[in-house]
């Protein structure tokens, strides 16, 4: 009987240092991945935009830099390149812009889906957004300043935030607005965090 317990007991302790490093393996080690393939984006987009590069929807592809997301009420050092798409594969880089919705700047809801808990978690924070702040995205053609206007907790099925009029599917937009969705609360995704912006400003490039 007391080897048995102490067979018990020695699996229940490596099992729990299993999970434990499995924990630090999503919590670390993901996301030195996502800065890794931050370093790659963010170099991308300043060359592209340093040259002129790809400023339509169809000529930039999926996984790459679109454009620059900077949070000042999440401190100074917020700063991500927003990925085309939002699978899998391309939210392990980072933030990602879900394809068919609006594009920075333009009419409509220019949608951002991030992961709250690995990978960088780059929308970890989005809960602390309060109304009036900024949001900035860095196009290559202009910078685009958000201003927050809400949040809301939804359920996973309730698509109507990403339509072009939040909460109003159907309906033709007539104003520029942003959308920021993550999972709620950490470390579930039960519910989905959603924090909605308009469009307060815009600073064309020169040259």
């Amino acid at each position: 009987m007391r080897a048995a317990l102490r067979a018990v007991g020695e699996l229940s302790i490596t099992a729990g240092l299993v999970i434990l490093l499995f924990c630090a393996y999503l919590m670390w080690g993901t996301g030195s991945y996502t800065a890794e393939q931050q370093t790659l984006l963010q170099r991308e987009f300043l060359q592209e935009k340093g040259t002129g590069g790809p400023a339509k929807l169809g000529r930039i592809r999926l996984g790459g830099a679109l454009a620059m997301l900077t949070i000042p009420r999440l401190g100074a050092d917020y700063r991500y390149a927003v990925v085309e798409g939002v699978d899998w594969e391309h939210l392990r880089k980072g933030p990602g812009h879900y394809p068919g919705t609006a594009m920075p700047g333009k009419v409509g809801n220019f949608v951002l889906s991030g992961h709250r808990t690995t990978y960088a978690a780059p929308f970890n924070r989005i809960d602390e957004l309060r109304r009036g702040d900024d949001i900035v995205v860095d196009a290559r053609e202009a910078r685009y300043t958000y201003r927050v206007t809400g949040k809301r907790v939804v359920a996973p099925t309730e698509l109507d935030v990403i339509a072009p009029v939040p909460g109003r599917p159907g309906r033709a937009p007539s104003k520029a607005m942003i959308t920021l969705a993550t999972c709620h609360p950490e470390y579930s995704a039960a519910q989905r965090l959603i924090v909605f912006g308009k469009l307060d400003a815009r600073e064309d490039r020169v040259g």
